[in-house]
């Protein structure tokens, strides 16, 4: 059985800023892209949300995952099990809550590897997500990053 091979990569211009990701997912010589922009988002927030929905896409647990990301942010946390300990602890003091709390049932389902590739260093399919999440990020219209937004809001006072 062949593997799936996940490719991520996620930008914000500005962090915060408008940002987005960029994913291709490769199987069996079949190649699938995705992106998709948000106008107030943070690049750990686009990194980790582009494996989310990578994983959301995958319509069978049948074969091995293997993820490949430039994000010590998201790879570290998962491979070294820091988020399930945050989890435990209720998050306190961890960003992104909204965005674990999405991840952790798919880590579940499909049990992916992660693999750190380095980021601006010639790999074809990470500069691929790179180009992909940067095209995200500027295009003219952007999707709300609700839970971001709201959470800035609040912490100047607004609602």
């Amino acid at each position: 059985m062949g593997k799936i091979q996940i490719y991520t990569d996620g930008a914000a211009k500005g962090n915060p800023g408008p940002g987005g990701y960029g994913i291709v997912l490769l199987f069996n010589g079949q190649k699938k892209e995705m992106s998709e922009g948000f106008r107030l988002t943070t690049n750990n927030r686009m990194e980790l949300l582009a494996v989310i929905r990578a994983l959301e896409a995958l319509k069978t647990t049948a074969h091995q995952v293997e993820i490949f990301s430039d994000s010590k942010y998201v790879i570290d946390s998962i491979t070294k099990g820091w988020v399930f300990g945050w989890r435990q602890k209720g998050y306190k003091g961890k960003k992104n809550k909204d965005l674990w709390e999405q991840y952790i049932p798919l880590h579940q389902k499909f049990k992916p590897n992660f693999h750190w590739v380095k980021g601006h260093a010639g790999n074809p399919m990470n500069e691929r997500c790179d180009t992909l999440a940067v095209m995200a990020a500027e295009l003219r219209t952007l999707n709300v990053d609700e839970v971001y937004e709201r959470e800035q809001a609040g912490e100047e006072g607004l609602f």
